[in-house]
């Protein structure tokens, strides 16, 4: 049989310690693995990893010796080993830079292996601008401690006190003698080593830094941009079958019956049912599109009659208990000093993921063994999903994740996976499931809908006395008040999952940055509208009510690139400003836009921002994901939102559901703020929630026009135009 190598997975293999494994299990396979060794380190007292609190940031136990994140090879070369995957957001790049300044190797030498579950250590997913801030730290720990064994071990090797051993570009050398040197790869060579150290060495600081920092092209950049990357789509297995199954007309539907005879009589096509699966599977991907054509079926459809405008006020019924997500003062209190109250409602779309790679997986089930190549956001979850779904157990079952072609959230869940689990231990041949744009669509988890009700009040001298903010089923990312306002209340009802999900009636789930984009936006078009009625400059009436160093640094960065000159909103220049915190970094976004008075249309002609993300690992990553945010942003802003009426979801491809298009886009000017006094936080997403409010000012400086629900569309535009 003939497997498609996936990114050289075959010919780096290594080791991880899952949970469960002894350490005599974990040093008998070492055994297995050849010419490249691993260092063993025995976990005591004073080791690095032993004494830091190893839990995993969703409370799943991370792996504390470090050979699970890394192997020497006896060529010298380094293989990075991690559980995130790599779906454009650039850890293929950065994390190669992380565990090369700490082990002091080359860049060059360190190559990776993403999202195997067999070879990898565990990992709860990529989400969250999570991989740098969170799994890099691990990293580097392990890395330092590595280095730590290597120059004990070079010390003997040399006959020299360890006070003068150093290391550089892989090699150990005598600070009295450089000449007097040894190579990791000669140090690690034919040997497995059992070693603790007994002093634990400290993580690099920043000043010493000669790799953390630079700027470095991302690795799958020319693979990508000439088609040579690989997907889960692009396996090829002997024998392989395509599978297409019958989906429901709307969610909600009942199926009443499914004669899948006509498509089991045709050449080749072999019929699964049973339970609620009904598939067609074919030697090839038109003929299984076929055979499910003459499969007919019968469904029971719901009547809700919720759609895309009414889909607030059901939301609005019976909701679920609040939460506090931040307070001070007291509202009553506030509303006392108030002179002017400023109250609105503001109404949020579902929105899709549309990623260009729709929801794939092919599974092959052999020797007992059951692979899986997904595009998965989470392949340690779709280990033991697909154990479960098939009957074997978890170890039986080796998730191999290849290039994913976008996520953005909404690979988190692995339907597609399972069912190609499932097919395979049926049929016992090779089985590929690729979602159509249409299946893509009906089973998004969209970014929810959701309603934000905002009270604030000013005082005759202009400055905020209360702020009453209530965020319906967005979730309280990014709700939490960081303007200084004596009296206020943020209020979260409803979270995007859990109890919350239950009341929408499609799927929704995590969708960049999840509830932030909603939650920014209320915010800042409030503030906007606010700074208008104290007849004050919105960028100076923001920095009035600040003091937090880190939101003003990178407000007044912005302002400084965008040339931002004071003047009282509405100006009719069409400038716009947002700012906000998301994966511990802080963001500020100034746009310039024009509207046409005839048609609504708003065109954004430039975007600048500025970003404090702590200490940026790689400045050209930092900048391609600041770009990205601002491209994606667009979408949600002017033009993305599902259409759906009683469960049947209306838009199926990109004909009906707009995306942003190279046509749009703006001239964008990023500029990242330095502070190496915080450590690396997350860059994948912040940029992207200051979107939606940055264009909304803009429409508010440029004619007045308030427009109260998303996507601002030409035909809202012209309804907001027409009321201011």
């Amino acid at each position: 049989m003939k497997i498609t190598p996936i990114m050289d997975h075959d010919k780096a293999e290594a080791s991880q310690t899952p949970k469960g494994m002894t350490r005599r299990r974990f040093l008998k396979g070492l055994g297995r693995l050849g010419g490249g060794i691993l260092i063993y380190s025995a976990l005591g007292p004073d080791s690095a990893l032993a004494r830091t609190p190893r839990r995993g940031y969703l409370g799943s136990q991370i792996p504390v010796d470090f050979n699970a994140f890394m192997r020497f090879k006896a060529d010298g070369r380094v293989t990075c080993l991690t559980g995130k995957i790599e779906m454009g957001q650039g850890p293929i790049t950065s994390l190669p830079q992380m565990l090369a300044e700490e082990l002091d190797v080359a860049y060059d030498a360190v190559d990776i292996i993403m999202g195997d579950t067999d070879l990898c250590p565990w990992d709860a997913g990529t989400f969250g601008s999570l991989t740098t801030r969170h799994f890099g730290v691990y990293l580097r720990e392990a890395a330092a401690e590595a280095k730590g064994v290597l120059k004990e071990l070079a010390a003997e090797h040399l006959k020299i006190p360890l006070s003068r051993i150093a290391t550089k570009n892989g090699t150990a050398y005598d600070t009295a003698r450089p000449e007097n040197k040894i190579t990791y790869a000669l140090l690690t060579k034919g040997k497995l080593i059992e070693r603790r150290l007994k002093t634990v060495p400290p993580l690099k600081p920043v000043e010493q830094f000669s790799e953390i920092g630079k700027s470095r092209l991302r690795r799958d950049g020319l693979a990508k941009v000439t088609g040579k990357a690989l997907y889960s789509g692009d396996i090829r297995l002997e024998g392989m079958l395509y599978a297409r199954i019958l989906r429901p007309p709307a969610h909600g539907a009942r199926q009443i019956k499914a004669d899948a005879s006509a498509a089991g009589a045709m050449q080749d096509v072999r019929v699964v049912q049973g339970g609620e699966m009904t598939a067609v599977l074919h030697p090839t991907p038109d003929g299984a599109a076929k055979a499910l054509e003459a499969v007919k079926a019968d469904y029971a459809r719901p009547r809700t009659g919720v759609d895309q405008d009414s889909i607030f006020e059901h939301l609005l019924k019976s909701p679920p208990e609040p939460e506090t997500v931040s307070r001070h003062g007291n509202i009553n209190a506030g509303e006392k000093l108030a002179s002017q109250v400023v109250e609105q409602t503001y109404l949020d779309g579902y929105v899709a993921h549309a990623p260009m790679e729709p929801h794939t997986a092919t599974a092959f089930y052999d020797k007992g063994r059951l692979t899986i190549w997904a595009s998965t956001q989470t392949p340690y979850q779709l280990q033991p999903q697909a154990a479960q779904a098939t009957g074997l157990r978890t170890e039986q079952v080796r998730v191999i994740t290849p290039f994913v072609g976008g996520g953005f959230g909404g690979k988190s869940s692995n339907q597609q996976g399972i069912e190609a689990a499932r097919l395979a231990m049926i049929t016992k041949k090779p089985v590929q499931v690729a979602w159509t744009r249409a299946e893509e669509f009906f089973y998004d988890r969209f970014r929810p809908a959701a309603v934000v009700k905002l009270r604030a009040g000013l005082d005759r001298a202009g400055g905020i006395v209360f702020w009453d903010y209530k965020t319906y089923y967005a979730g309280s990312r990014g709700a939490k008040q960081y303007y200084d306002i004596p009296h206020h209340h943020e209020q979260a009802i409803g979270q995007w999952r859990g109890e919350g999900a239950r009341r929408h009636p499609l799927y929704v789930g995590a969708w960049r940055a999840p509830g932030n984009n909603t939650n920014t936006w209320a915010r800042e078009m409030h503030m906007n509208l606010l700074a208008a009625k104290a007849g004050a400059d919105p960028l100076e009436f923001r920095l009035r009510h600040l003091k937090d160093p880190r939101m003003r640094s990178v407000l007044q960065a912005a302002a400084a690139r965008f040339g931002w000159k004071s003047a009282k909103a509405p100006s009719g220049r069409g400038w716009g400003i947002a700012c906000g915190i998301d994966a511990g970094t802080y963001v500020a976004l100034m746009a310039q836009v024009e509207v046409d008075n005839k048609t609504g249309a708003i065109k954004v002609n430039r975007v600048v921002c500025a970003q404090d993300m702590g200490v940026v690992v790689n400045p050209e990553g930092a900048t391609i994901q600041m770009e990205g945010c601002i491209t994606m942003g667009l979408g949600y802003a002017l033009s993305e939102e599902v259409r759906f009426s009683d469960g049947e979801v209306l838009d199926r491809n990109f004909d009906t559901y707009e995306i942003p298009r190279f046509s749009w886009l703006p001239r964008i000017e990023t500029v990242l703020v330095r502070n190496d006094k915080i450590p690396p936080q997350g860059g994948g997403e912040p940029a992207i929630i200051a979107m939606g409010g940055v264009i909304a000012t803009a429409l508010h400086d440029a004619c007045g026009a308030l427009a109260p629900r998303l996507p601002m569309t030409p035909e809202r535009v012209l309804e907001a135009m027409k009321k201011a």
